[in-house]
């Protein structure tokens, strides 16, 4: 696109985990060199993700991203190049526990984990809960009292037998007045404070650049996606997407694995 053509959008905002970053945790340099080209035609790059910033803060070193991050599903708004959380909002220990008592009354014991408020929070992980392979450090926790220990960004769920769809559905119909539920990827359920999502800390971000929804093209992967892509003017599922978001996105794309991303920014910005 031409320098002198109307910029299709102003803030191109990306989830992490199946669509910016490659199985590997790695970004393409097609995907690298697409974003620039937004950036140079005057579009900001705002990563949103629901890693809580600790999990997020040596993906966007090494993409040398020094810009605002929204992270911890919408929770905490991060200045990257600062290495400074901005504002950060955690979930209520004592609705928490009791939406985790109904959940576990409806469905049985469940395996818990959760993630700790704070620039270096921790998560901590109790028996029976599966842990993803991968760099991202956690903490075993054996006393259950542990979990409520400090303030906490979220609280994630896992059931013996129930898919993360179900278990959701389930945590949502006997504790959704409490808590916010999410699927945030394959095996990753979450508790959060009621009301936040994506969108919240998207449209906290993008009023500290000068932006409007009107504006923002978002790309994503998973159901905890939903809300930003109701926020911005126009929302990319990826071909690896869940069916819940791909249901309510306004195009499909190529996989995380297949450049996805740039092939949506290349007709924009370079055609």
């Amino acid at each position: 696109m031409s320098s002198s053509a109307p910029q299709p959008y102003k803030l191109i905002a990306t989830d992490l985990d199946g669509t910016l970053l490659r199985h590997d945790e790695t970004v393409s340099e097609r995907t690298r060199q697409a974003l620039a080209a937004a950036t140079a035609a005057g579009a900001a790059h705002l990563v949103v993700t629901g890693r809580a910033v600790p999990w997020t803060r040596h993906i966007l070193d090494a993409l040398d991203y020094k810009g605002l991050a929204v992270c911890g599903q919408g929770g905490q708004l991060y200045h990257a190049g600062e290495h400074r959380l901005l504002t950060s909002v955690t979930l209520d220990r004592q609705l928490a526990g009791l939406a985790l008592a109904k959940i576990e009354a409806e469905v049985g014991p469940l395996h818990l984990a959760a993630s700790r408020d704070g620039l270096e929070g921790e998560v901590l992980v109790g028996p029976g809960y599966r842990v993803q392979e991968g760099p991202l450090p956690n903490v075993m926790m054996d006393d259950p009292g542990e979990l409520w220990a400090a303030p906490l960004n979220k609280v994630y769920i896992q059931h013996p037998t129930l898919d993360d769809d179900a278990l959701a559905l389930a945590a949502r119909q006997v504790a959704g007045d409490l808590v916010g539920v999410t699927v945030a990827g394959e095996g990753i359920v979450e508790l959060l404070p009621l009301g936040l999502s994506k969108a919240t800390g998207l449209s906290l971000a993008a009023r500290r650049l000068g932006v409007t929804a009107k504006e923002t093209l978002a790309f994503g992967d998973m159901p905890n996606d939903i809300p930003m892509f109701a926020w911005s003017a126009r929302g990319v599922a990826m071909a690896n997407a869940h069916d819940e978001l791909k249901a309510v996105a306004d195009e499909l794309t190529t996989s995380n694995e297949e450049d996805g991303i740039a092939v949506v920014l290349e007709r924009l910005y370079l055609s």
